[in-house]
C-alpha cells in the first residue's frame, strides 16, 4: 500500500469538521472513564462481568469486525472483484454466525471459559491451549497493525498528518479507553462506533450513486469497465473453466470461503466470541451472533458498493491509485464540509473499533491462557487486572510495529484472509473434530494444529514464489485455508489413533451429546434456542433473497 500524494487527496477540512472529530474523541474517552468504575474483578475486566444485554453484545460483535479491513478492504474488493465480493457476507459470514449462535455458544458460555484457547485447554490439555493462545496473540497483533497502518495512510493523505502522528494518536486513544475500562469500555465504544460508521458511510454511497447517474447507469459503466459483465454477478461465472474477477470456482467459494474460512473465523475467533461471552445469560449469549448477523447481511451496501462506485467514478483506480484508496477517494470527491468531518470520524471509528477488538482479546488471551495457568497461577484479581493493562500497552506497541508489514499488500482484505487461512482454519479443524469425536487425543490435537498451520504457510510460500499457480491472491487465501483445515484433520486423526485418548469423564459439556452446562439444569442449555433458531432462519432467508438479486 502506498501513501497517496497530498495534491491528489488532501481534503479541505475546516473548523466544523475538526469539532466533530473532537467531540467523538471526547465521548470515547468519557466511556472509558465511566467503565473504569465498574471494574472490580478480573472477570469484570476481561469479560465485562458477564452482565451485558444481547443487543449491546450483538452490535459490539458486528462492530468488532467492522474495522479497517472491512471498510477499506471490502471497498477495495468491490472495486477489484465487483459483486462477487458479497460472498464474504452472504456465504462467508451469515451461515457461520447462525451456526455459532445455535450450536456453539452453549459450549462456550456453558463451560464458563473466558476465551477460546481456554476451551481447547479444557477439551485437550495445556499444550494445545498454549499453542492456540500464542498463535492467536500473533494474529491479533498483525491485524491490529493493519488497522493502524490503514489509518495512518488515510489520515496522512487526507489531513496531512505525518504517519507516526496518526499511528500514535489512534493507538493512544485505544490504549487509554481499554486500559481504563477493559472489555466493557471496548464494547460500549464499539456500539457507538457501529452507528458512527454506518451514519458516516451512507452519505458517501448516496452522493456517489447520484454522481454516477443512478443504479442503472452504474451497472452500465461497470459492464464497460475492466470487470465487464462478470463484475455484476455473484455466481453466474463460477463454473470450472469459466472466467470471473476472482478466478475462483463455486467449489473454492463454497468450501474454501463458505466453510473453512467462514466457520473457522466466526466460530473460533476470540475477538468476536469474547463479546458473546460478556452477555448476561445463556439466552443473550446465543442471540448475540444472530443479532449481529442482521446488520451484517446489509453491510455490502456501505462497504462493497462504494468500491464498485469508485471503479466507475475515479479514473485510474487500480493503476494510478491502489484499490485500497477507493473509500478515501470517494470522500474527497463527493462530500461537503460538515459531512466530510462525519465521514472522517467514521473512518477513524472503524480503525479504532477493529484495533480495540484485537487488543482487548490479545490482553485476555495472554493473561488467562498463558500467564495465569503456566507462569503465575493463583494470584489475586488485582494482580491479573494490572497485568492485563500492561499487556494492553504491549499489544498497542506491537501493533505499531506490525503496521508496516501491511505496507507490502495492495489489498488489505487479501492480507487478512491469508492470516485467517494460516491461523483460524486449523483451529476450526481441531475444535470441530474434538467436538464430534470423543477419541481425539491431546497429542492428536496439538500435532494436528501445528501441522495445519505449517501446511497452510508452506502452500502460501509455494504460491507467492510461483512454484504452484493457485489463481488470484484471493483464491490463494481460499485454497490455503482448505489445505490447513485438511492437513489438521488428517494429522489429528492419525495421531489420535495411536495415542491415549482423553478420559471420558473429562468430556462432559465439551463434546456434542453431553450436557454443555455441567452442574446446572439441562434446561439452561436450551435457553434462547427457539428465538435464536427463528432469528437465524430469518437472516438466512434474507441472504438467499439478496443472492437471487445479484446471481
Amino acid at each position: 500500500m502506498h501513501v497517496l500524494a497530498e495534491s491528489h487527496l488532501r481534503l479541505s477540512v475546516n473548523a466544523e469538521d475538526y469539532v466533530i472529530l473532537a467531540v467523538y474523541f471526547l465521548v470515547v474517552l468519557g466511556i472509558g472513564f465511566a467503565a473504569r468504575t465498574r471494574v472490580k474483578t478480573a472477570l469484570d475486566y476481561f469479560v465485562a462481568g458477564r452482565s451485558l444485554p444481547a443487543w449491546v453484545t450483538g452490535l459490539a460483535f458486528v462492530s468488532a469486525n467492522l474495522g479497517a479491513t472491512e471498510v477499506i478492504g471490502q471497498a477495495a474488493n468491490g472495486a477489484q472483484y465487483g459483486a462477487m465480493t458479497v460472498h464474504y457476507y452472504w456465504v462467508g459470514a451469515i451461515p457461520a454466525m447462525v451456526f455459532l449462535a445455535i450450536f456453539m455458544m452453549p459450549f462456550y458460555y456453558g463451560s464458563r471459559v473466558r476465551s477460546v484457547p481456554e476451551f481447547l485447554g479444557r477439551r485437550y490439555d495445556g499444550s494445545t491451549q498454549a499453542l492456540n493462545a500464542v498463535v492467536f496473540a500473533i494474529a491479533q497483533v498483525l491485524i491490529a497493525g493493519i488497522n493502524l497502518y490503514a489509518l495512518a495512510i488515510v489520515v496522512q493523505a487526507m489531513l496531512g498528518w505525518p504517519q507516526w502522528v496518526s499511528i500514535v494518536v489512534a493507538g493512544a486513544f485505544v490504549l487509554v479507553y481499554i486500559t481504563l475500562g477493559g472489555l466493557s469500555s471496548a464494547i460500549y465504544n464499539e456500539v457507538l462506533q457501529f452507528f458512527v460508521i454506518v451514519v458516516s458511510l451512507v452519505p458517501v454511497v448516496l452522493l456517489s450513486l447520484k454522481k454516477a447517474g443512478g443504479w442503472a447507469a452504474m451497472k452500465t459503466k461497470i459492464d464497460a469497465s475492466v470487470l465487464g459483465n462478470p463484475g455484476l454477478h455473484a455466481w453466474r461465472n463460477t463454473g470450472f473453466g469459466s472466467h470471473n474477477p476472482m478466478d475462483a470456482s463455486w467449489l473454492s467459494i463454497v468450501f474454501g470461503l463458505g466453510f473453512v474460512l467462514s466457520f473457522g473465523y466466526w466460530t473460533t475467533n476470540f475477538a468476536e466470541i469474547q463479546r458473546a461471552l460478556s452477555a448476561k445469560n445463556m439466552s443473550a449469549a446465543r442471540r448475540t451472533p444472530v443479532i449481529a448477523s442482521y446488520p451484517k447481511v446489509f453491510l455490502p451496501l456501505i462497504t462493497v458498493l462504494p468500491g464498485m462506485l469508485a471503479l466507475v467514478l475515479v479514473p485510474g483506480l487500480g493503476k494510478t491509485y491502489q484499490y485500497n484508496d477507493a473509500i478515501p477517494l470517494l470522500i474527497r470527491d463527493v462530500l461537503p464540509n460538515g459531512v466530510l468531518g462525519l465521514a472522517l470520524t467514521g473512518l477513524l471509528a472503524s480503525f479504532m473499533a477493529g484495533m480495540a477488538a484485537n487488543v482487548s482479546s490479545f490482553n485476555t488471551v495472554l493473561t488467562t491462557d498463558i500467564w495465569e495457568p503456566f507462569l503465575r497461577p493463583g494470584r489475586s484479581d488485582e494482580y491479573y487486572v494490572r497485568l492485563g493493562r500492561w499487556f494492553t500497552v504491549a499489544g498497542v506497541a506491537a501493533g505499531v510495529g506490525t503496521a508496516f508489514i501491511a505496507a507490502s499488500f495492495s489489498n488489505l482484505m487479501n492480507y487478512m484472509q491469508t492470516l485467517f487461512g494460516f491461523f483460524n482454519a486449523p483451529v476450526f479443524a481441531t475444535f470441530l473434530v474434538g467436538l464430534i469425536w470423543r477419541r481425539m487425543s491431546n497429542a492428536g490435537a496439538f500435532c494436528g494444529l501445528a501441522a495445519g498451520i505449517t501446511g497452510a504457510i508452506l502452500v502460501y510460500i509455494l504460491s507467492v514464489n510461483h512454484v504452484v499457480d493457485l489463481g488470484s491472491s484471493l483464491n490463494v487465501s481460499f485454497i490455503v485455508a482448505a489445505i490447513g483445515f485438511a492437513v489438521d484433520i488428517v494429522v489429528s486423526v492419525l495421531v489420535s489413533l495411536v495415542t491415549t485418548p482423553v478420559e471420558q469423564s473429562r468430556l462432559e459439556g465439551l463434546v456434542w451429546g453431553s450436557n454443555p452446562d455441567p452442574g446446572a439444569a439441562a434446561a439452561l442449555s436450551r435457553a434462547g434456542r427457539g428465538s435464536t433458531i427463528a432469528l437465524g432462519a430469518g437472516v438466512l432467508v434474507i441472504a438467499l433473497i439478496l443472492y437471487i438479486l445479484v446471481f
